[in-house]
């Protein structure tokens, strides 16, 4: 599985983005698709994540601003960023993991980054 992410920028506290993630390869085993952030100094974490079935987890912080969606057929996951506030900015990574036995495997795409500035 590969992962191409696009659709980062530079954009003012309160506009909107949406970040796409273009995977290639068998999503067969595919258990769940989402997003994961790294601010300068700061650790890798969980945005959005959506399972095959369409179920949708958030972190608190992006809850009521952010929505993940995907589109099964063109093997695409969309992260649509409303309100934006300048503590968003980071380089997004576009993550797919699946079930090996003990733990996951993760798939990871380049970062694309997004900048929140007046």
């Amino acid at each position: 599985v590969q992962l191409q992410a696009s659709g980062g920028g530079l954009v003012q506290p309160g506009g909107s983005l949406r970040l796409s993630c273009a995977a290639s390869g068998s999503l067969f085993s595919i258990n769940n698709m989402g997003w994961y952030r790294q601010a300068p100094g700061k650790q890798r974490e969980l945005v959005a994540s959506i399972t095959s079935g369409g179920s949708t987890n958030y972190a608190d912080s992006v809850k009521g601003r952010f929505a993940i969606s995907r589109d099964n057929a063109k093997k695409t996951v969309y992260l649509q960023m409303n309100s934006l506030k300048p503590e968003d900015t980071a380089v997004y990574y576009c993550n797919a993991w699946r079930a090996v036995v003990g733990g996951r495997y993760d798939y990871w795409g380049q970062g694309t980054l997004v900048t929140v500035s007046s």
